[in-house]
């Protein structure tokens, strides 16, 4: 019942922060509306960073128990390769379903060349000196675990946390006592996420009345075919997923939404898929996961596993290219794809990460990055959607991993 109150209360905040900022939007002055927007985002951003300051803590201690409770490197590795089969097949269903729209459908066409964002074009410009090879083994290495945790790295986390797990499980009785406090620490935690939540409407709101009050709804009007081609990207991938999802898990897979339906919700509407981890994990567990298995598979999840970001990615980086009028052929699309599949990893602390990456691939591949900023003005609307299949993917692979290992009350 508190979870429907919450599911309530955000779908509510989400109506009222359109009413809102439309309002605003038809009403004020320029002046006033970017008063509004950026003083109302502060909401949003609260509940960001109040959910930021538990993800290191959470991420750590969970997996570290996690993968202390598999017991030994054998399990470890077994629920890893499974894991990882699973997220590699995934990405590469994700990158094939948009580039294959694309192809079909030529979204870029429609582009209107005049609506570019060229201001937040330059803010994204500063960012893709981040993504080089060199940086690419610096998001999987943490040079400074402390230095991993202050700035959100999941993947580097991730990578420290096995290794301290595994060394914790070969100690064995030794290590039992760090094992204990760690388990104790992850349910303050989580304790912690059930206060946080009561923010969420209220995030969801100032992110939601801000974004509309500076674009309008009008934005739809220059944008409608190509976020309709998008938004019909994504209703494959979650056909396809959610299939899957019923071939492995029967009927269960109904029980399984209604348990996610809250994250998904809070991350469509915030468009963050972070935002809602230490949730979902709590979700999850109440669904009958084991703890070692989500605790294990969902943080690797969060860099390996974004379903709806790597749609996207070719789906925009293609649809710039068309937009131009420029043809690359099966081969070079291929290319990219493969590119793409590299390049997205580890990196989902970055703000608009998606963005970023294919800001990157479009110079790799001699399109013009200028494209990038055709398509930032509809591009809050279709990270919504993103988030909120990154969200489903992740739950999903957590649990037909946990099935597979028969770890799944």
């Amino acid at each position: 019942m508190k979870s429907n109150k919450l599911t309530q209360s955000i779908l509510i905040a989400m109506a009222l922060g359109i009413a809102v900022g439309f309002i605003i939007h038809q009403n004020a002055s320029a002046e006033t509306i970017s008063l509004f927007s950026k003083n109302i985002k502060l909401l949003g951003t609260i509940f960001i960073r109040l959910v930021k300051t538990i993800i290191a803590p959470l991420v750590f201690s969970t997996l570290v128990v996690g993968i202390a409770k598999l017991g030994n490197l054998q399990t470890v590795g077994r629920v890893g390769g499974k894991a990882m089969l699973w997220f590699f097949s995934a990405s590469l269903m994700s990158l094939l379903i948009g580039m294959l729209l694309v192809n079909i459908l030529h979204p870029g066409t429609y582009i209107d060349l005049s609506q570019a964002d060229t201001a937040g074009l330059k803010d994204l410009m500063g960012k893709t000196s981040e993504f080089s090879f060199q940086k690419f083994i610096e998001h999987i290495v943490p040079s400074s675990a402390i230095g991993a945790m202050a700035e959100n790295e999941i993947l580097q986390i991730v990578v420290f946390s096995i290794l301290f797990g595994v060394a914790a499980a070969g100690m064995g009785d030794y290590s039992k006592p760090v094992i204990k406090a760690l388990d104790i620490f992850s349910h303050i935690i989580l304790k912690i996420v059930g206060y946080i939540m009561n923010v969420a409407p209220f995030g969801v709101f100032g992110t939601l009345s801000a974004v509309v009050a500076e674009k309008g709804l009008g934005i739809f009007q220059f944008y409608f075919i190509y976020f309709a081609y998008f938004l019909l990207g994504i209703v494959c991938l979650w056909a396809i997923l959610l299939g899957i999802g019923f071939l492995i898990l029967g009927k269960r897979m109904w029980l399984l939404f209604k348990h996610i339906s809250n994250p998904i919700l809070i991350a469509f509407s915030t468009t963050s898929s972070e935002a809602v981890f230490p949730k979902l994990t709590e979700e999850l567990e109440r669904f009958g996961c084991k703890s070692n298995i989500v605790s294990f598979i969902l943080p690797l999840g969060y860099s390996f596993n974004l379903d709806g970001s790597m749609m996207y990615m070719t789906f925009a980086s293609l649809a710039i290219a068309q937009a131009y009028h420029i043809h690359l052929d099966i081969g070079t699309q291929l290319t990219m794809l493969l590119v793409l599949m590299l390049t997205s990893k580890g990196v989902a602390g970055v703000p608009r990460a998606s963005l970023i990456i294919v800001l990157a691939t479009c110079a790799m591949f001699k399109i013009p990055a200028e494209g990038v900023a055709l398509i930032l003005p509809i591009d809050h609307f279709c990270d919504m959607l993103r988030s909120a299949t990154n969200v489903l993917g992740n739950a999903l692979a957590t649990t037909v991993v946990s099935k597979w290992e028969g770890e799944l009350e």
